[in-house]
């Protein structure tokens, strides 16, 4: 009875994938390298798949290896993607390869992000966001989209915060669409409610325009670049990313290195 409830279980969620990726059953097999048949089997119940074939399927689905994971204990099997803590030996060499990063980004802010907008690892320039936050959204571990766009965070700073966090908002949404997640949908929703409704007007150009963010010494502006671990075989790792600051403008790249030589010790 164990061995056909995984098999239905596992076809259905299949069925469910294919659905969300709007693949057919055909399309499917044929990046999986099988036949429509034997993964009509598959999903219906009537054939047990080996675990090669549902490695190959999540692959061919575009799923986050913490999906495949799931999909292979579905399927009953073991899962083969480890999940490390960062501060585990295994990763190691990574965070520390990640803080030479951070470093070498100065005076220009720059953070590694985990699933959901937490903060694990930030340069000192990331203080220009921080900049008279309220103290509980600073509290670790700080989620820097809530920041970003919180009424109490850099919402007020923020001058084009209708366009710019809509941006944020779109990207968000477009993520939950192609991994669908209660909790993300609800952290959307929570992030939407600090944006203000603007209607796109005729020079909405449809992609992220420089940050315009009021600071103490000055406006700044800046752009955003998101590197991700597109081959790492480590859960934890594949779901972080870098998001690099830079400056939009000689201003701006003049007020961060201002604030950085403050910051240096006497």
């Amino acid at each position: 009875m164990g061995s056909t409830y995984a098999q239905k279980s596992v076809g259905s969620e299949l069925k469910h994938w294919r659905a969300v990726r709007r693949i057919s059953q055909l399309e499917l097999a044929v990046r999986a390298g099988t036949t429509q048949r034997h993964l009509s089997f598959i999903e219906s119940g009537r054939s047990r798949p080996g675990r090669a074939i549902v490695i190959r399927l999540a692959e061919s689905l575009g799923l986050s290896l913490r999906e495949r994971n799931s999909l292979l204990t579905t399927a009953g099997y073991a899962p083969v993607f480890t999940e490390s803590g960062l501060d585990e030996a295994a990763l190691r060499p990574v965070r520390t390869a990640l803080e030479q990063i951070l470093h070498g980004h100065l005076p220009y802010p720059a953070l590694v992000i985990a699933p959901y907008g937490r903060v694990v690892a930030a340069n000192d320039a990331v203080e220009v966001f921080t900049e008279d936050a309220s103290p509980e959204l600073l509290e670790p571990p700080v989620n820097m989209l809530r920041l970003m766009l919180h009424p109490k965070g850099m919402g007020p700073r923020v001058s084009n915060l209708d366009e710019w966090g809509r941006h944020v908002i779109e990207n968000l949404r477009a993520r939950a669409l192609r991994s669908p997640d209660p909790r993300l949908d609800a952290f959307v929703d929570e992030l939407a409610g600090y944006v203000p409704e603007a209607p796109v007007g005729p020079d909405h150009l449809g992609f992220s325009v420089p940050m315009r963010l009021a600071s103490a010494d000055g406006e700044l502006r800046l752009i955003t670049t998101l590197t991700s671990f597109a081959t790492a075989t480590d859960v934890t790792l594949a779901e972080l990313h870098l998001e690099a600051f830079l400056p939009a403008d000689q201003a701006t790249a003049d007020l961060l290195r201002i604030r950085a030589e403050r910051r240096r010790p006497s």
